[in-house]
C-alpha cells in the first residue's frame, strides 16, 4: 500500500535539495528540473520498498544523478551546454563572485560525467569516497581517480580564468 502523504512531503522537502544536486550535475535549471522530476517518478514507484530512515533521500540521489548521467550518455555529440545569461552587475565583488561562479560551472560543464558526477557528489553532497562508489556502481579506487583527474582538471581551466588571481585557486560552490 502506498503512503502517498508521505511521498507528497518528502517530494516536496527533498525537491529543492535535488535540483541543486541536478544544476551542478548540468549546469541547466530547466534540465535540472526535469531530472529530479524523473528521479522523484522512480522514487515513486519504489516508495513501498524504501526505507525510511533516510533510504527514501539516498535512493532520489542516486535516481537523479543517474537521470543526469543518462542523458550525458544519450544526448548527441552536437550539443553543447549554454553559457549562463548573467546580467552585468554593477557593484566589483557581485560581478566577481558571477564570474567565478560563470567560470566554474563551465569548467563543470567541460568535465566527463562521470567526473562531474564524482566532484559534485564528494564536493557538494559531502559523500564519502565509499558512498559515492556505492551511488555510481564502480569501486573505490574508481572514484578516487575520477575525482583526481577531476580537480586537476578544474584546477588548470580555473587557474587560468580572469578571476583566479581574486580566488587564490579557491572556489566557492
Amino acid at each position: 500500500m502506498r503512503d502517498e502523504a508521505a511521498f507528497v512531503e518528502f517530494a516536496a522537502s527533498s525537491r529543492a535539495h535535488l535540483r541543486r544536486t541536478a544544476y551542478l550535475m548540468c549546469g541547466d535549471w530547466e534540465r535540472a528540473s526535469d531530472f529530479v522530476q524523473e528521479g522523484l517518478i522512480r522514487v515513486y514507484v519504489r516508495w513501498p520498498r524504501l526505507e525510511r530512515n533516510g533510504g527514501e533521500l539516498a535512493y532520489a540521489r542516486k535516481a537523479v544523478v543517474s537521470a543526469c548521467l543518462d542523458h550525458a550518455r544519450r544526448r548527441s555529440s552536437t550539443e553543447r551546454p549554454q553559457e549562463a545569461d548573467h546580467t552585468t552587475a554593477s557593484r566589483e565583488d557581485v560581478a566577481t563572485e558571477v564570474a567565478t561562479r560563470t567560470a566554474l560551472m563551465s569548467a563543470l560543464a567541460d568535465l566527463a560525467p562521470r567526473q562531474r558526477a564524482c566532484v559534485v557528489l564528494r564536493y557538494f553532497e559531502d559523500l564519502s569516497v565509499a558512498e559515492t562508489a556505492a551511488l555510481l556502481r564502480c569501486t573505490e579506487g574508481t572514484v578516487k581517480s575520477q575525482t583526481s583527474r577531476a580537480l586537476f582538471s578544474l584546477r588548470s581551466v580555473l587557474s587560468d580564468s580572469p578571476t583566479s588571481e581574486h580566488s587564490e585557486g579557491a572556489v566557492s560552490w
